[in-house]
């Protein structure tokens, strides 16, 4: 493949990602604008977040078709075009429904343009620097989710501020139209561009041996996910149990609700709420750099465990923290009303702090003294909290954020990938919808505390799967992971019982059978 389409892909791909992740962060800033001049209730705030994540719904339904038919290259292009059409909607809205259909336009949009982008690079570059290419569509997002923060931070006091950062996505889209319309069109089988080395050619030539018919090409359907045939069940039982995890562990409501929970945790004003979420955003960039380089060194099975764990250990530790905090805010939006304006949110907790001061002594004399130790309190757990999500957002930045996609773009056979990552993608943004549109209630419900310590525990059920099922891929081609997938089965009965039992083997010795033969 020549270096100009290689870095053109590299390019486009990239590009793709940072609107995707500009788009999941603007409205994190957006919102709090939103919720003052339309007077969006809590349904309502909730239903401007998950709009995207309809739209982004609805296009996994059909995006695998696209993608398998008419090729990787052709759906970028569309989702191009409906990211456009979307913002321009966004930007001249003047009614909460037209804010609802242009952020699902741009949802359908991204959702074509992820599984295109990850499976497009996957393709065309060799195994050994496959973990490398495909991340970047990863911190392409992490930069755009930092773009958008600071977006968010710059515009927080402008007069409808929001049109600017909606408007901004316009951007980068067009950057990446002109990019993606110097590469190559494919319809699934760019691995032609791709100049196998020995390793791929004798894997390849070792796979045609096997076969006894090598000149049959197999053909698969979305019903053959869910047979035995060739192992695919366990592959989706893999893809399923990755994008599920990811998304029960809250991780979406962190972005797309940052705002609102440092919010609830101290930060009383809009520019500090935002400022900090800019910090939570440098912090995933760093993070996702350090998963792009040791992706194709550790690997992408430790990568996950280990960042797993330390996300559960986080959100635990969160939720534990939040419980001791003197501001554990619930009722995050039910005291909205048309006369309230932009800063109600820290009005409100303001007004809950001094309640709770002047109800923890009945003693005038001591009401500075006490006053004073609850501010230091009250800053100490905030800091400490703030700590603990940067903490979580690094995890899940190196972990989840780009090993699901990256081990998703490698574990399926050719023919069928792109519906195999479309039939995923619903559930990841159909639990993405569940997650993100119900944060607000239950929050209401069991507060701050509660719901990350619910997430914590998802996150260690998400290390033990990992553990039991997930192979690693570092440094094969794609055709020995599709073989190794297709002979192995869903997990082996040794690998569970080493959680309990800790078994030694000697490399050095081991049993042989001699057989002797007669002249």
């Amino acid at each position: 493949m020549g270096w100009s389409v290689l870095v053109l892909t590299i390019i486009a791909s990239t590009l793709g990602g940072l609107v995707f992740g500009y788009e999941l962060g603007i409205i994190s800033g957006a919102l709090p604008q939103l919720q003052s001049q339309f007077y969006l209730g809590c349904v309502q705030q909730e239903a401007m977040v998950s709009a995207l994540l309809i739209g982004s719904l609805s296009a996994s339904v059909i995006g695998g078709w696209l993608i398998d038919r008419h090729g990787r290259r052709t759906s970028i292009l569309l989702s191009n075009l409906l990211i456009l059409g979307g913002t321009i909607i966004l930007t001249t809205s003047i009614s909460f429904l037209a804010l609802v259909v242009g952020r699902a336009i741009i949802g359908f949009a991204m959702s074509i343009s992820s599984m295109s982008c990850c499976i497009f690079v996957s393709e065309m570059v060799a195994p050994e620097r496959r973990g490398l290419m495909v991340t970047l569509y990863e911190v392409g997002i992490t930069v755009g989710i930092l773009l958008a923060y600071a977006a968010n931070y710059v515009l927080s006091g402008v007069q409808a501020g929001w049109r600017y950062m909606f408007g901004f996505a316009i951007i980068p889209s067009l950057m990446q139209l002109v990019s993606i319309g110097f590469l190559p069109q494919t319809a699934g089988t760019s691995e032609g561009f791709v100049t196998e080395d020995d390793s791929q050619q004798s894997d390849r030539l070792a796979g045609e041996m096997s076969n006894q018919h090598p000149t049959e090409q197999v053909k698969y359907s979305v019903f053959d996910l869910f047979k035995t045939k060739d192992n695919m069940l366990r592959r989706t039982a893999i893809g399923l149990g990755l994008v599920l995890s990811q998304q029960f562990t809250g991780q979406p409501n962190v972005l797309f609700y940052a705002s609102t929970i440092l919010f609830s945790v101290g930060f009383q004003s809009n520019a500090s709420a935002v400022l900090a979420s800019v910090g939570l955003g440098i912090v995933k960039v760093i993070a996702t750099l350090l998963a792009m380089i040791c992706s194709d060194k550790v690997g992408r099975r430790s990568l996950l465990i280990g960042g797993c764990t330390v996300l559960a250990i986080g959100l635990i530790l969160t939720g534990l923290l939040c419980r001791q905090s003197v501001i554990d805010t619930t009722k995050q939006c039910t005291s909205l009303e048309p006369h309230s304006n932009l800063t109600s949110p820290a009005e409100n907790q303001e007004n809950m702090g001094n309640i709770l001061v002047n109800q923890s002594t009945p003693s005038t004399g001591h009401e500075t003294h006490d006053s004073n130790i609850s501010s230091h309190s009250e800053d100490m757990y905030k800091w400490i909290i703030f700590i603990c999500m940067m903490t979580v957002v690094s995890a899940f930045s190196v972990s989840f954020g780009p090993m699901t996609w990256l081990v998703l773009s490698e574990i399926f056979p050719k023919e069928v990938r792109g519906r195999a990552n479309s039939f995923i993608n619903c559930f990841n943004v159909g639990a993405n919808l569940i997650v993100t549109f119900s944060f607000l209630s239950i929050t209401d419900v069991i507060g701050l505390s509660g719901i990350f310590f619910v997430y914590g525990v998802i996150g260690m059920a998400a290390v033990v799967f990992i553990y039991l099922v997930l192979p690693e891929t570092k440094g094969k081609s794609l055709h020995k992971i599709d073989r190794e997938l297709s002979q192995t089965r869903f997990f082996h009965r040794e690998e569970f019982c080493n959680i309990f039992q800790r078994r030694h083997f000697s490399p050095g010795y081991q049993r042989v059978h001699l057989t002797s033969t007669t002249a």
